[in-house]
């Protein structure tokens, strides 16, 4: 990793531009020192945007979803190539430990694989046929078919800062293998691993002109701009995605919007579980690692654990004695458990909420103190102590409303019952995932039953799946990721759901035989 701070520019147009305004600083998070600069300043954004609608669009939308998913494959491919080069630009720019630049740069590579994938079953269509043809009329060759073809616009992404590799690849995937070309953003703060990543794709110069633009830095407002076929797909806070939503493109001509958002996760300890059998050992586990893997940064994170009253000493117990040996500092080697969080914002935006927090309840481990982190400067550096409040009353509004970014969760006990539970899951109003813990039949059905409607995904764990279930926090390519109310209410991957969001839905209703034969289809 170059010690040099390095001027990031952005790839607009098929080539690679410098803003002339004043820069945007970025740092490593371990030590505080300057690793780059950028600024967007005086770039022409409605150029790029319309250069990919012209250029790029019909590009993709030629060529088949084989031929798409290769282009995916090869991104994947060509990323893995340098792999080593960018968990060091993660550890760099993210502060992050090597188990968590594996979590997202291996999280980029595997995703676009699966897109891959996907894209060679569908074969050698442009478009997608959803559903079967229904008969309309009495007339039997009279019929209706459902179409999804790709949007003639551009998709817009505005990624979040804690991960620049998988953020920005997951909705790169979805949007070409639908046919729809990508203008890509992530946060200045960790900007420097996707723009290593974007450079790497363009040097290996396979990608259709226009379908690939990237920006380094602010967007000067770019979204204001966007047209009716075009697409944004935002992760980040409730509060930016509600003032984007208030944008003249989304407002006036329904520009697609798709928002992932804040979300306070819970995780539910059931009644029946006992100390020390797998469930147990399971649920403490996940905990740890939603706590301290990215420093807390995940928006899968659990942030609300609900323990029953009479396992809570236990939990308690347990939780110290896992948190008190994690080592945090600069990950430079493997001693190191947890890095810092990303930018001297965050610290102060942890460290407020960490009080805040505790004004309700009191801190188990962990705490708003500074860390001295091994391996950094002293005194330098974004760090934090993995940290666990109980809450003095689940019933208390913050913890159901204030989510802080960081390694944080705290713990509200329950009286064991299910309604009881469920009901503090509710109080969240809509979560990304939601865990549960329970081999109690009966218990969990009812907990199913009224958990579904508050979460994306919804993760059980159970005696026969303990010893090798995930953690909920990991977001696969097949499986849902959003959820509705506080999470945003959008939807992304979900295998080729996820392609939803870049398609437009059409009803075509006509003679069976003629359809067919023009779209090349046995309707």
């Amino acid at each position: 990793m170059q010690t040099t701070p390095i001027q990031l520019q952005s790839y607009l147009c098929d080539q690679w531009q410098t803003g002339n305004g004043e820069v945007e600083e970025l740092y490593n998070p371990s030590t505080e020192n300057l690793i780059a600069t950028t600024c967007t300043t005086g770039l022409d954004f409605d150029a790029a945007f319309d250069h990919a609608r012209t250029v790029g669009g019909p590009a993709l939308r030629a060529m088949t979803f084989a031929e798409r998913g290769a282009l995916l494959t090869k991104m994947a491919a060509v990323l893995h190539e340098k792999r080593e080069y960018l968990l060091e630009v993660s550890r760099d720019c993210n502060g992050a430990t090597r188990g968590d630049s594996k979590f997202d740069v291996d999280g980029a590579t595997m995703t676009l694989s699966t897109y891959g994938r996907y894209g060679a079953k569908m074969g050698d269509q442009k478009f997608q046929v959803d559903g079967q043809a229904s008969k309309i009329a009495a007339n039997a060759r009279h019929v209706g078919q459902h179409f999804r073809l790709p949007r003639e616009g551009v998709a817009f992404h505005i990624n979040a800062f804690n991960f620049p590799a998988w953020g920005a690849f997951e909705k790169i995937a979805c949007a070409f293998l639908a046919g729809v070309p990508v203008v890509t953003k992530p946060s200045s703060t960790t900007a420097l691993l996707t723009y290593e990543m974007i450079k790497i794709i363009v040097e290996a110069d396979f990608l259709p002109k226009g379908t690939l633009s990237f920006i380094a830095g602010d967007s000067a407002d770019a979204i204001e701009n966007l047209q009716a076929q075009d697409v944004v797909a935002f992760t980040g806070s409730a509060t930016t995605a509600a003032k984007l939503r208030q944008s003249t493109g989304v407002l006036h001509k329904s520009v697609r919007f798709n928002a992932e958002a804040d979300s306070l996760n819970a995780a539910v300890l059931g009644p029946d579980v006992s100390v020390g059998n797998d469930i147990w050992y399971r649920f403490l586990n996940n905990v740890v690692t939603d706590i301290t893997q990215k420093a807390g940064q995940k928006c899968t994170a659990s942030r609300r654990i609900f323990v029953p009253e009479g396992l809570l000493e236990a939990v308690k117990e347990a939780l110290v004695e896992r948190l008190e040996g994690i080592v945090v500092g600069y990950p430079t080697d493997r001693d190191v458990d947890m890095g810092p969080v990303v930018s001297a914002k965050q610290l102060a935006d942890v460290r407020s909420g960490i009080d805040a927090l505790a004004e309700h309840g009191s801190i188990l481990i962990g705490g708003s103190a500074p860390v001295n982190g091994k391996n950094a400067p002293e005194g330098k550096g974004y760090f934090v102590a993995p940290t666990v409040i109980v809450a003095n009353d689940a019933d208390s509004d913050i913890f159901h409303q204030r989510e802080v970014f960081g390694p944080v969760t705290t713990i509200l006990p329950y009286d064991g019952t299910v309604e009881r539970a469920l009901a503090l899951v509710a109080r969240g109003e809509g979560c990304l995932v939601s865990s549960l813990y329970t081999n109690d039949r009966k218990w969990l059905k009812e907990a199913l039953l009224k958990a579904a409607v508050w979460n994306g995904r919804l993760f059980v764990v159970s005696a026969k799946v303990a010893d090798s279930a995930l953690t909920p926090s990991t977001v696969l390519a097949n499986q849902n990721h959003g959820g509705p109310g506080r999470a945003g209410g959008g939807l992304e991957l979900g295998g080729t759901r996820g392609l939803d969001l870049y398609t437009n839905l059409v009803a075509i209703q006509g003679d069976r035989a003629l359809l067919g034969k023009l779209l090349g289809l046995t309707l």
